[in-house]
């Protein structure tokens, strides 16, 4: 057989004429990890490393605020979707079905408050300045308008502002700083709505991958206080409506009985302001008291007044209450969370402070104190 095989010329010297392994040198004695050039060398790369890091999450910041707050919407919208799989429906019909009715909610707002807004806004706007010129009716603010002029200049200012019906287009920094915040606020919205409803949608399969990163000797306990944490967040937000709802209300009822313009349009903006922790009311009373001035200043005094009233009652009494009740937390801590969270994130650290404080309690009450009880 071996003679079968034809010979192939120059074939053993090809096979026998392998290069000999070059001599690279030895290999040298090891870093010495106790040298301060080691060291300072480590040190100046983690601290290169963390200041790259820093700087991408910052300008990708917006981003990251878009994910947090569909995050805590799906969080919000799950015990709705729960309650709809309880009855029957299977997961992606309940979602659907929350969707739904909180679009048409929205679509409902969108055409019962936002025209006679824009109306009352334009009134208002027509004749702020003859309501600044009323302002020297009053004594004191004449004297003090002859001495410095104030309201002369606001006067000037504001009429200069409104000249020609450009008094939004110098609010937004001209014509392109108008339609850069209408096109930034769509594309924000619409990107909330839609990562809301993927979160929504995959919310149980995204929290059982991420269990099965925690030890199996652990995870039936992460997941039991991951699960409630989500769940006081559907809670919070379930509170933070059920008091909105008080709140309009309330606006309702006085809108009614003072002769408010408008007051269901109100009412319904007030139910959305009021989903803002802390400084929701502060925008619902701005709007409800100019909308009121359209009318006469003694109705923008008793709205004010009113609804002043009404939140020092929310915040001291029902908020607590509520909030107790759904979240197992002191009043107290709901008040400081939320003071804390608008201090140091804004509008996000707000609307996520209570639910967090109410995580950090549950964390330390199944975890924390059980191991001090131990100890």
């Amino acid at each position: 057989m071996a003679n079968l095989i034809p010979k192939i010329p120059g074939l053993k010297n090809r096979k026998s004429s392998n290069p000999q392994k070059a001599d690279l040198g030895s290999l040298g004695e090891p870093l010495d990890r106790a040298h301060p050039f080691y060291f300072g060398f480590l040190a100046a790369s983690g601290a290169v490393i963390a200041v790259t890091l820093l700087r991408a999450f910052a300008s990708a910041s917006q981003v990251f605020v878009l994910i947090l707050i569909s995050l805590f919407f799906a969080a919000g919208l799950n015990p709705a979707v729960n309650f709809f799989q309880r009855r029957g429906l299977n997961r992606p019909t309940s979602v659907g079905a929350v969707v739904a009715i909180v679009i048409g909610f929205v679509a409902l707002f969108a055409l019962v408050a936002i025209p006679p807004i824009v109306d009352q806004v334009n009134l208002l706007v027509k004749n702020a300045p003859s309501l600044i010129e009323s302002l020297k009716n009053n004594h004191t603010i004449n004297q003090l308008n002859q001495h410095y002029g104030i309201v002369d200049s606001i006067q000037k200012k504001v009429t200069s502002s409104i000249h020609d019906g450009q008094f939004v287009v110098t609010a937004f920094g001209g014509v392109l700083g108008v339609g850069k915040a209408v096109l930034s606020g769509a594309i924000s919205v619409l990107t909330i709505l839609v990562l809301t409803l993927y979160f929504l949608a995959s919310l149980p399969s995204v929290t059982q991958v991420a269990y099965r990163f925690v030890p199996a000797s652990r995870r039936a306990r992460v997941a039991g206080l991951s699960d409630a944490i989500i769940d006081r967040v559907g809670i919070f937000v379930g509170g933070q409506a059920t008091v909105s709802f008080i709140a309009a209300i309330y606006i309702l009822i006085v809108g009614f009985i003072i002769g408010m313009p408008y007051p269901t349009a109100l009412a319904l903006l007030v139910f959305f302001c009021g989903l803002i922790p802390l400084i929701g009311h502060i925008l619902g009373v701005s709007v409800v008291t100019l909308m009121c001035l359209t009318k006469s200043p003694l109705t923008a005094l008793i709205a004010f007044v009113a609804y002043v009233l009404y939140v020092q009652v929310e915040n001291y009494i029902v908020m607590p209450r509520i909030m107790r009740k759904s979240l197992s937390i002191p009043g107290l801590v709901t008040i400081i969370a939320a003071l804390l969270g608008t201090s140091l994130l804004g509008l996000i650290g707000g609307l996520l402070a209570v639910p967090v404080a109410a995580a950090v309690l549950l964390i330390v009450d199944e975890v924390v104190f059980p191991k001090a009880d131990l100890g």
